[in-house]
């Protein structure tokens, strides 16, 4: 979740839900950039790895939008987790965004719902999400939409493969 700047556009009449198609890849990896920009992140998020993760022999993900019918206004990226020691399945919200201007009217709060009827329909018993740890907004959000805060512990490790 980004902060808002004081632009705000009138909310589109009709706004769908719904998974990405790959023709949505261009405009999916722009919003995808956009919010790494925001956390200063560097965005190495092709097309090409999107159609690959998304849509190839072995998907790896899942993801959402927000559609006007004219051009798409936020996403929301779906991760697999599991919890073994529980044999519990979990959905991890990995990334959610709206554009800016579009925030405010409810799109995110649209995107968590069908986010969480999806992992319901696939057998998990939790939705899982993070945000940066000065991020109130995003908090506040969480929050209100029945997220409960859960303390970080220890440490997360990554080995580069490649």
């Amino acid at each position: 979740m980004t902060e808002d700047t004081d632009i705000t556009l009138p909310r589109p009449p009709v706004v769908t839900i719904r998974n990405a198609k790959s023709r949505d890849l261009p405009e999916l990896n722009e919003m995808i950039a956009l919010l790494a920009a925001h956390h200063n992140d560097p965005a190495g998020i092709t097309p090409e790895k999107l159609e690959r993760d998304l849509f190839g022999a072995m998907p790896w993900i899942s993801a959402l939008v927000a559609d006007t019918g004219s051009n798409l206004i936020g996403y929301a990226i779906l991760v697999p987790v599991y919890r073994a020691q529980e044999g519990t399945r979990g959905m991890d919200l990995h990334h959610l965004f709206v554009r800016d201007g579009h925030r405010g009217h409810g799109i995110g709060q649209h995107l968590v719902s069908r986010a969480r009827e999806i992992a319901r329909s696939a057998g998990c018993g939790y939705l899982s999400v993070s945000a940066a740890t000065g991020n109130f907004a995003a908090h506040r959000f969480y929050e209100q939409m029945d997220f409960k805060p859960r303390p970080v512990t220890g440490m997360r490790y990554t080995q580069a493969l490649a």
